[in-house]
């Protein structure tokens, strides 16, 4: 069977991410400062690499030798997180065009609370965020504004404007 040649190409390093320096900088820099947000908004056209980012960020964020820029590749955290990983427990990926609801933000808000497994940091990465559901959001709202240390929220859309205000700004 063949592979899509997305899976096939995916990057696997902020590195390897071609023509998104704008965002790549700012996040190497933040994670060399030491200076990680508990929430990300990632916006753009589909296919420009959002989720591919912020899968990257998650592996740069739980890598054994960080947080750093640049994942070992070989730790647990790294493999299970690669384009061609099975994941891992504490990177968590949510479609908003299929559990955007109420109920859907009530568990995510529930289950965020455990610590990680394994890892530094849990990270929820909410594709296609603007389809979550205002009611949605204002139930994550509380979660998103005051987390806990290990918890780092990654939404991306392509349509950031559909993104609730209050979660916008944070």
């Amino acid at each position: 069977m063949a592979l899509a040649l997305y899976r096939q190409y995916r990057p696997a390093t902020f590195a390897e991410v071609v023509g998104q320096e704008h965002v790549t900088a700012p996040l190497i820099q933040a994670i060399t400062a030491g200076r990680i947000n508990h929430a990300y908004l990632f916006s753009g056209p589909r296919g420009c690499g959002k989720t591919s980012s912020a899968r990257i960020l998650a592996r740069s964020l739980n890598c054994e030798q960080g947080p750093t820029p640049t994942p070992c590749g070989v730790c647990d955290s790294c493999r299970g997180l690669a384009p061609d990983g099975g994941g891992t427990l504490d990177v968590i990926e949510i479609d908003a065009a299929s559990h955007g609801g109420v109920d859907d933000a009530r568990e995510l808000r529930e289950r965020a609370h455990y610590a990680p497994v394994s890892s530094r940091y849990k990270v929820y990465i909410v594709d296609e965020a603007h389809m979550v559901t205002t009611q949605g959001f204002n139930a994550l709202l509380k979660l998103v504004e005051e987390p806990p240390d290990f918890l780092v929220f990654v939404f991306a859309t392509t349509e950031p404007d559909k993104v609730l205000t209050t979660i916008r700004s944070r």
